[in-house]
Parts: C-alpha cells; structure tokens; sequence
C-alpha cells in the first residue's frame, strides 16, 4: 500500500477575506482549497495547465466544506491537499485546513470529472491520467 499523495500549502489570511464579525467569510475556505490544489498539482504534474494540454477539462462537481473554528485577518494558516485514489475516471481531493499552532479550522473534499474540451463527459480515465496514476504508483 502506498501512502496517500500529499502536499501543504502555507497561507496568510488578507483584510478582503474577512467579514463585518473580523472572521474569514465562508466562501473564501473554497478558495483556500482551491489553491491547494493548484499546488498540488504543481507539485505532482497533475496541474489544470497539463490537463487542458492534454485535451481534457476537470471542471468541480462537488464540494463541500465543514467548518470547525475561524480564522481571522493576519492568521497564518495551511491547507494539507490529499488525494485520494479511485478506479473512476475522477480526482477526489481531500483538504484539512490547519492554523499555525496545528488546531483543524476546516475539513472538506472535491470532486472533479475528465469532459473533452467541448463538455462531454469522458467515462474512463483519460490516457494522460492513467500514466499520471501509473507514475506514482497509484494503480
């Protein structure tokens, strides 16, 4: 069994991200996880750039997010991006969003589908991703 891949991303919390209560509105932990997975991506050659050369989109069908304490302007923060490996033709994503002394501010996960570049959905693994899954020993 291989261990999941991985990547943390550090952040610090902008003025604009907060709401009339001091407290990151809602809406932006979306984008918190969002920017995990542009790392990750980077990190592990799986980015939307490569995707698209390849001929493919991976437009989000869900997400969700739970919240389980604020962050607040100024508060450096991480995302830990997980993905997580399935027979599907998907990228499921898995985020815990840590504050600096390591307490969980938010959990959540995405899902993403392979369509071509005119929105078809593409039912199996597209060949790029399957010699990206092959590449770190995910099949």
């Amino acid at each position: 069994m291989h261990s999941p891949l991985q990547h943390t991303t550090r952040f610090r919390v902008r003025f604009n991200e907060t709401d009339p209560l001091g407290i990151v509105w809602h809406g932006h932990y979306i984008t918190y996880f969002e920017d995990g997975r542009e790392a990750f991506g980077e990190a592990f050659g799986i980015s939307y750039q490569h995707i698209q050369r390849n001929g493919f989109l991976a437009p989000v069908v869900k997400c969700t997010c739970e919240y389980k304490s604020p962050l607040r302007h100024g508060d450096w923060a991480t995302v830990e991006t997980t993905f997580i490996n399935s027979p599907a033709a998907k990228m499921t994503f898995r985020y815990t969003i840590y504050d600096a002394s390591k307490r969980i501010i938010a959990t959540g996960e995405t899902i993403q589908v392979f369509t071509d570049t005119n929105g078809e959905l593409m039912l199996t693994n597209p060949p790029f991703f399957e010699d990206w899954k092959a590449q770190h020993g995910l099949l």
